[in-house]
């Protein structure tokens, strides 16, 4: 009887290091499964490529600080993409006035502009007209498929066919650069003009 029981404690002093290592995986799944969950901090969340809200028909105006209209824009629907925080707008047409006076006109089948609109692309019957209130027969138009504006810098560049006209004169190339702060328009590829005498 006596060599049973010493045989029995043996078996067991075997098998005690697996049942207890089974108890502790029971205890850490137990523990595991009723801790509390932890507080969801600030997630980084996928921005879908969809846009985030739409306008139909809509006008928006701009004003500055002391109530003067600095610029309009219209058109047929606009979307906003959170992805790439751009707004394009399908039909679009602008009037800005700078506070010189001149005023610049824009419309285009679509615009794509960045969250400041300090970068806008204009696609499709691309054209951009500059009135000047001192010299209303020297207007300026753009126009063309494709043009590519950055209206802080005054700058307007295209990499397809322009047609430029100043007054009576026009001009075109296959890519053009203009810059309005050092009154510089470069025309690239064939360029053709026209060039009208001046009245006297």
């Amino acid at each position: 009887m006596k060599k049973s029981l010493q045989r029995l404690g043996e078996r067991v002093s075997i098998y005690l290091p697996v049942m207890l290592m089974a108890l502790l995986a029971m205890g850490t799944w137990w523990l595991v499964r009723n801790a509390p969950k932890p507080l969801l901090g600030n997630v980084d969340r996928v921005v879908s490529d969809a846009p985030d809200y739409t306008m139909e028909k809509f006008s928006v105006h701009q004003f500055d600080g002391t109530g003067r209209l600095q610029s309009v824009m219209t058109g047929d629907e606009a979307r906003h993409f959170p992805k790439t925080d751009t707004l394009e707008v399908d039909a679009v047409r602008t009037r800005s006035i700078a506070p010189d006076g001149v005023v610049t006109l824009t419309s285009a089948k679509r615009g794509i502009s960045n969250s400041d609109s300090s970068e806008v692309q204009l696609v499709g019957a691309a054209k951009v007209v500059r009135q000047f209130p001192n010299q209303p027969g020297q207007t300026m138009q753009f126009s063309g498929e494709f043009l590519h504006a950055w209206p802080n810098e005054e700058r307007v560049q295209s990499h397809l066919p322009v047609v430029l006209t100043r007054g009576n004169n026009q001009f075109s190339g296959d890519r053009m650069d203009y810059d309005n702060l050092s009154q510089v328009v470069e025309l690239k590829g064939r360029v053709k003009g026209i060039i009208h005498p001046a009245n006297k």
